[in-house]
């Protein structure tokens, strides 16, 4: 297992999505990443949400900075800041790795709970993203609601990944519009962001 894309554990999960909380304060994907997790089976998520907060929910953080010039020096006057506070990260499940391949295709269970939780290199970006299956899972998900910025998110990072960008990108715009066929302004807004 490669250990420096490692970024997290799982700390929440259920058939739809998890939660990672991050080794490092401020240390998190972007939205739109690939991550993976788990190993019997390793399993597929895309960040739709990071967070910054307390590692109690009963103590919410007071400001600390008032004579401080720069807001590192709130954590070099607080050293324990980076132990009270945390970054989380939510991802939507959108496949698994069985031995016929990636699937990409609702989970029957949920990750374990201290998955590792890995961002994807490129390479596993290009060949997740090879069908993009797993579309309908996103653009219906009843627990997003920018899911669409998630979306264009993932298909700009995924577009880099391949070598003919426009050729993905074109790909991708038909998989939208096959699944958007009612929704032409929903289409025209995503089909927008991803040819920027």
């Amino acid at each position: 297992m490669n250990q420096d894309n490692r970024i997290g554990e799982v700390v929440e999960s259920s058939s739809l999505q998890f939660t990672v909380q991050c080794y490092d304060l401020y240390k998190s994907p972007n939205i739109g990443t690939l991550v993976k997790c788990g190993t019997d089976p390793q399993l597929f998520g895309i960040v739709y949400d990071v967070s910054n907060k307390s590692m109690d929910p009963a103590r919410r953080p007071v400001p600390r900075g008032r004579d401080e010039n720069k807001e590192e020096g709130v954590y070099l006057s607080n050293p324990q800041l980076n132990r009270l506070l945390i970054t989380e990260v939510n991802c939507i499940l959108v496949g698994y790795k069985s031995t016929e391949g990636i699937l990409q295709s609702p989970v029957s269970l949920p990750p374990r709970i201290h998955s590792f939780v890995i961002e994807c290199s490129e390479e596993e970006l290009r060949e997740f993203s090879s069908t993009l299956d797993f579309l309908p899972l996103l653009l219906e998900s009843p627990i997003l609601n920018s899911i669409d910025d998630v979306i264009s998110s993932f298909l700009i990072k995924s577009s880099k990944s391949h070598d003919d960008k426009s050729r993905f990108l074109i790909y991708a715009g038909k998989e939208l519009a096959f699944n958007l066929s009612g929704q032409l302004i929903r289409l025209n807004n995503l089909l927008k962001r991803i040819s920027k």
